[in-house]
């Protein structure tokens, strides 16, 4: 029975060896299942996160884009507003010059009226002339006729020209504060306006530059949510498998260590009836 007792023991190194195997195997699986559950887990999740990243960032471009626009807009109506000040600014400016010119005129005219009639009728208090003296010639005027006298409503011609002169002074004043006033708003206004336009300005500059740092991250999210999104494919794959690989054994592990295991302490009985052992005695020690 040497050749019996040979193959016997081969079939059970064989079942052993197997058995062994097949508990590494087991092993391997559980581990190899539970290490994909882990990362695919943790894969899902950064996933989600960089999708979540993505949609903040795409809505913080939205936003400065947006705010850009809005600041460009600005910065063209106050643009439009400078070009209308000025306009407006130089039209105050030649009716301000036509008024001045006009007042000066007149008074220069009626300076020279008055200063006619102050030579004709004199000024108060001053010696009578020769020909206030003179007496007329020829006989006496006839009836109805009185001598002749400078008209006695001279002074009041005189003081009314003197009256427009001190209006057209006044009004030449006016129109010249009010012109440094208008002048004064004006330069305030382009000052007040070119310091908004160029605070709006560096304003773009500092979001254009922060939306092209977003975007660099957008598309740096994009890309790491996609290598997420291949891990994940790679993982869904090698969890196929390990399905395929160890399934059957997972569900069946009990019972084929059960059954090899009877199938080993047989043939060790068998193996002893043949070196001669009584079969009660493995009956007993069963």
């Amino acid at each position: 029975f040497t050749r019996v007792k040979k193959a016997i023991d081969d079939m059970i190194a064989q079942l052993t060896a197997e058995k062994e195997a097949e508990i590494k195997h087991k092993d391997f699986c559980v581990d190899e299942f539970n290490t994909n559950q882990l990362q695919t887990e943790k894969k899902e999740r950064e996933k989600q996160d960089l999708i979540a990243k993505i949609e903040d960032l795409e809505m913080s471009i939205k936003t400065l884009e947006e705010a850009i626009n809005t600041l460009r807009s600005e910065i063209a109506e106050m643009q439009v507003q400078l070009k209308r000040a000025g306009e407006d600014r130089e039209k105050q400016n030649k009716e301000f010059q036509m008024t001045v010119t006009d007042q000066r005129q007149t008074q220069k005219l009626l300076q020279a009226a008055l200063s006619v009639l102050e030579d004709f009728y004199g000024k108060a208090g001053k010696p009578a002339t020769a020909l206030d003296q003179q007496e007329p010639a020829g006989p006496p005027p006839p009836a109805g006729f009185e001598a002749y006298k400078k008209n006695a409503a001279s002074g009041g011609v005189m003081g009314m020209i003197q009256q427009i002169i001190s209006d057209a002074k006044a009004m030449e004043a006016e129109a010249i504060r009010s012109e440094e006033d208008a002048q004064k708003a004006y330069e305030d206004f382009v000052k007040e306006t070119n310091a908004s336009i160029e605070a709006k300005s560096k304003d773009i500059v500092n979001k254009s530059e922060e939306k092209a740092k977003a975007e660099g991250d957008l598309v740096e999210t994009k890309e790491a949510k996609e290598a997420a999104l291949l891990e994940l494919e790679q993982l869904s794959n090698y969890n196929a498998e390990l399905h395929q690989s160890c399934d059957f054994v997972l569900k069946n592990f009990d019972l084929r260590q059960t059954a090899r295991d009877e199938e080993v302490e047989a043939l060790r009985q068998a193996k002893a009836i043949l070196s001669g052992a009584k079969f009660e005695e493995f009956l007993q020690s069963a």
